[in-house]
């Protein structure tokens, strides 16, 4: 296929993960790749059973990181299977619909990370201060407003990127330099003017990511500002507990994202791609469950009543 000329429109195919690996590396991959997906999977989807389990949980912050965790387990499923099946087949090899719906959903998903963490922002805002009023401002109509935009928002934001990407031309079979079908990977291998597409990414950016970020950033400061007006030790502290788990993950999800995004060496994008696509999934559920005793208790709560059943 060398020297022809392919237009995405027509098919091409893509080689995704397109370095050398031995036989024994894949395997080695392979068993780590799926040993992080099903702790991922089983710790959010045990996330998503106790908020809607437990009735004390059905409050908007749970109602939030119940859509997160359910974000985390779609996020994950968009790229790890494809790469436990490289690396359990070695058949690299991506059709040009594979890689275009693969490359849709991953943006789709990281976007809507992104928004629904500032969504949390807003909740723990308003929790800390206004905690009088929070039952008020925070209720289902809100929540929803929250959450249906930014859905609707990462959804068009990817339709207009793939709309940019299916107008390049490639030459012959696609290399691309990571473990999925990746933006930055298919522009660098473009044969064509991808001019008009970058300076999207760049508008897209300070939309996407600058925005949100700072919505975070001025809620934690006026949260933290709120906390420093508390007299006792104990009351800062235990505001503050109440968005530490929150808090901790946007730190991951942001330092993860702009590593990435400001990364120019290829080899190191795959293994930032992974931590980025991994990192904050496999946390959520283990920061929420250890630091948080409204779910360790629902699962205390829901496991007695299930041994009452069971014994009965």
């Amino acid at each position: 296929m060398d020297g022809v000329i392919t237009n995405v429109t027509s098919g091409p195919t893509f080689y995704i993960f397109s370095f050398f690996i031995s036989e024994y590396q894949r395997l080695l991959i392979l068993i780590t790749v799926l040993l992080i997906y099903v702790m991922i999977c089983s710790g959010n989807l045990l996330i998503i059973s106790l908020v809607s389990l437990e009735p004390r949980l059905h409050t908007p912050m749970y109602f939030f990181l119940c859509n997160l965790s359910t974000l985390d387990i779609m996020y994950v499923s968009t790229t790890l299977p494809k790469l436990m099946y490289i690396c359990h087949t070695g058949d690299h090899i991506m059709s040009y619909t594979s890689c275009m719906t693969q490359m849709y959903f991953y943006m789709t998903f990281t976007d809507a990370e992104g928004f629904l963490l500032t969504s949390m922002a807003i909740d723990r805002y308003v929790a800390v201060c206004f905690p009088l009023h929070y039952s008020i401002i925070m209720n289902k109509q809100t929540c929803f407003l929250l959450i249906l935009p930014a859905w609707f928002m990462s959804f068009l934001n990817a339709s207009i990127i793939i709309c940019f990407i299916t107008n390049l031309t490639y030459f012959g079979l696609v290399d691309v330099a990571n473990f999925f079908c990746d933006l930055k990977a298919l522009m660098n291998t473009s044969s064509s003017d991808a001019s008009s597409l970058k300076l999207y990414i760049i508008v897209n950016v300070a939309f996407i990511g600058f925005i949100p970020s700072c919505l975070i950033l001025a809620s934690y400061v006026r949260i933290i500002h709120t906390i420093l007006k508390i007299k006792t030790s104990v009351g800062r502290w235990k505001t503050f507990s109440s968005c530490s788990s929150h808090l901790t993950i946007v730190i991951v999800y942001y330092e993860s994202a702009i590593t990435l995004y400001l990364s120019d060496s290829l080899k190191a994008d795959v293994v930032l791609s992974l931590m980025f696509v991994t990192l904050v999934p496999m946390l959520n559920p283990l920061v929420y469950s250890l630091r948080n005793r409204d779910i360790i208790r629902a699962l205390h709560i829901i496991v007695h009543r299930k041994t009452t059943r069971f014994l009965k």
